[in-house]
């Protein structure tokens, strides 16, 4: 799941969930934070698309919006507004994961320029309702990673006063592989106005589709390389298996092997991810390791345990970034499937 970590799980332990997805995922799971102000900056003016008439949109939890107009106003988790800025479509308002400590952009705020953006939330449970109404939102889209249909990064607290202010949308990333968030989010720029024929869409598809043929030969011709998914806190490794996670689940359809936590395993982690003790990160052998690359997690460099130093895939350099919560445009998704697919056509069998 998302990395953000819950109460009952740690918020650290669900963030890492990305190891698996992130804090989020089991955050959501269990609601949490609080609806704290955050953010500025100024806002945008809306889609960079211009369409206009009536405008419906079924979400993937059955739900239908239906408004006069196109959505103009539009406010939503930061790594859904970063793969609609992709396809031509801007938006007013941002909550989640956008800028770091020092001010740039954070990993899941793509290429947006955050400066032209109203930041309602930062950080897990951050969410400036009156922020929100002010830019009198037409729509509010979230991507989902349950089956309750929880919107990611919309407070628990305040979810009730933000349904007010706009219908909500809901992109699920919950068990099913990248292929098909993937689409729905190219049904959803193209129902905003976006053009999809324009050529750097078209060509950013077919990127896609040859980065996946490239790992798919990759993963054939080093069968015996394991790859194992994970995410760093300063008090525990967590390890992802491919089932619930969109990109892990996609690679395995490409044929890469991937270590596979049992599920007894993954309980604690609701199904994404098994802790690890710093002394027990040596429990699955592999070759690749591919890290969780969000701000929430603890990065490589960072790391100074000495079990994880010991690591074979560590001291062969075989360690590489791995996105838990990627930004839904084939321009951005593509660099994931390259990555691995170089990482595996160079690997050395260490395990």
């Amino acid at each position: 799941m998302p990395n953000s970590r819950a109460s009952h799980l740690t918020r650290r332990g669900i963030l890492a969930a990305g190891g698996a997805l992130g804090l989020g995922a089991a955050l959501a799971a269990c609601g949490g934070g609080d609806a704290k102000s955050g953010g500025d900056g100024d806002s945008d003016s809306g889609t960079a698309a211009a369409k206009s008439g009536p405008w419906s949109f079924e979400d993937d939890r059955g739900r239908t919006v239906k408004l006069g107009e196109t959505p103009r106003n539009i406010v939503a988790f930061t790594g859904v507004a970063a793969a609609l800025y992709d396809y031509g479509i801007s938006v007013k308002g941002v909550f989640g994961p956008t800028r770091t400590p020092d001010g740039k952009p954070d990993v899941q705020a793509g290429d947006m320029d955050i400066s032209k953006v109203t930041v309602l939330g930062n950080v897990w449970g951050q969410f400036n309702v009156e922020k929100c109404a002010a830019l009198a939102p037409d729509v509010l889209i979230s991507t989902v990673f349950d089956g309750a249909g929880t919107l990611w990064y919309v407070p628990e607290e305040s979810k009730d006063k933000i349904a007010e202010l706009a219908p909500g949308v809901g992109l699920s990333v919950y068990d099913r592989p990248l292929t098909e968030p993937l689409q729905r989010m190219w049904a959803l720029a193209e129902s905003l106005g976006a053009d999809m024929k324009a050529a750097a869409v078209t060509e950013a598809r077919k990127r896609f589709e040859a980065a996946a043929a490239r790992l798919r030969e990759a993963a054939k011709a080093k069968p015996g390389i394991k790859v194992m998914a994970g995410s760093a806190s300063q008090e525990l490794f967590y390890v992802s298996g491919s089932n619930l996670s969109i990109d892990l689940e996609y690679f395995k359809t490409l044929g890469v092997n991937l270590v596979e936590p049992p599920e007894k395993a993954k309980a604690e982690g609701g199904g994404w991810y098994e802790s690890l003790s710093w002394e027990n990160v040596d429990k699955y052998a592999a070759d690749i390791i591919m890290m969780d690359d969000r701000t929430s997690a603890l990065q490589p460099p960072d790391i100074t345990e000495a079990t994880w130093k010991k690591l074979p895939a560590v001291k062969a350099g075989q360690v590489i970034s791995r996105s838990p919560e990627p930004i839904l445009s084939y321009d951005k998704c593509t660099p994931l499937l390259t990555g691995l697919a170089e990482a595996l056509e160079k690997a050395k069998k260490v395990s």
